[in-house]
């Protein structure tokens, strides 16, 4: 017997140091890859500082609120770029994030399991699609019928409403801000319902019965138990969607306009986007001036992106204290 103990002692004791080892390189491999990421990071912005810094030095902060975009007089604002990215993400999101919840509470909840997995490959399916494809389909087939069809219907029934109407007044040239913001809400709306679907699937099947058993509707068990139980990834879901429309290049650029005028608020009006401002004219920029300009715009976007996904993790701190407040 304690021949047998010795022996596996002395195995323990040829293993153990190789054991060690393993975790020794696996811990310090894994911590340089998160370094790395940061140090990328930083080098991003660093760079993005450098390279702007002539026209932040030039322009200040009145870049960010100056309409006027001239490059043979080198005057420069970017609130034109800076207004057609935001108010595309925002249509994008109030299209796609509805859409996307009933495709995956669909999935999840009523559908058929016949029907569950083809659906479901059918959804992912779009998120493959190239997004020049979008812009040569937004382009070609939905902005004419959208100009025929669409824009003078929304006209008649969102035009007279005080605020909200002055959105949807002007002609229906088919691009513009809201067409594209259309667009991409179709190119977004696969990513969210992906996550959305998934984080409803690991909600434990006893939570669900539970409030089933005691009379709660379909509905109720989504709103009151599924959405609170995976609120995380449910944000996170539409934080990855707003994350591509952001900064999607092409399938803007195509139903944007392009257009460094601005025509007012309303969503018919032609205008332009910071990704699709830098896909257009970092070519043409013949001057260091120029250059910085667009490269300071990159800087913006840059930000836009860390202050949106700042504010989602706030927002999910507050959800938590609050949810500690109740109980």
């Amino acid at each position: 017997m304690s021949t047998s103990n010795e022996a596996a002692t002395l195995s323990f004791n040829r293993v153990a140091p190789r054991r060690r080892w393993g975790d020794w390189v696996f811990f310090n491999l894994t911590r340089f890859f998160a370094f790395l990421t940061l140090v990328l990071l930083a080098g991003i912005i660093v760079s993005l500082i450098h390279g702007a810094m002539p026209a932040i030095e030039k322009f200040g902060l009145a870049f960010l609120w100056t309409a006027e975009w001239n490059p043979p007089a080198e005057r420069f604002g970017a609130l034109i770029p800076i207004y057609g990215t935001l108010m595309t993400s925002a249509v994008a999101l109030v299209i796609a994030v509805p859409v996307s919840f009933g495709i995956a509470l669909f999935l999840t909840e009523l559908a058929p399991n016949w029907m569950r997995r083809p659906l479901g490959i059918a959804v992912e399916l779009l998120a493959g699609v190239p997004s020049i494809v979008y812009g040569m389909w937004g382009l070609l087939v939905f902005a004419p019928l959208f100009a025929e069809h669409i824009q003078p219907a929304l006209t008649s029934a969102l035009g007279w409403i005080p605020v909200i109407g002055v959105l949807f007044q002007g002609p229906p040239m088919g691009v513009g801000i809201l067409s594209a913001g259309i667009i991409l809400a179709v190119m977004i709306i696969p990513f969210i319902a992906s996550v959305m679907r998934d984080v409803f699937e690991v909600t434990p099947a006893m939570l669900k019965e539970s409030a089933y058993g005691v009379g709660a509707t379909t509905w109720e068990v989504v709103w009151n138990v599924v959405l609170p139980y995976t609120k995380v990834g449910v944000i996170g879901g539409v934080m990855l969607g707003l994350g591509r429309a952001l900064g999607e290049t092409m399938a803007v650029t195509f139903l944007i306009g392009n257009m460094n005028i601005f025509n007012g608020i309303s969503l018919y009006m032609p205008g332009n986007s910071i990704a699709s401002a830098l896909a257009n004219e970092f070519a043409e920029a013949t001057s260091d001036m120029y250059t910085s300009a667009l490269i300071e715009l990159g800087l913006i976007l840059f930000l836009i992106t860390m202050v949106v996904l700042a504010c989602s993790r706030l927002l999910l701190v507050k959800m938590a204290k609050m949810e500690g407040g109740k109980t």
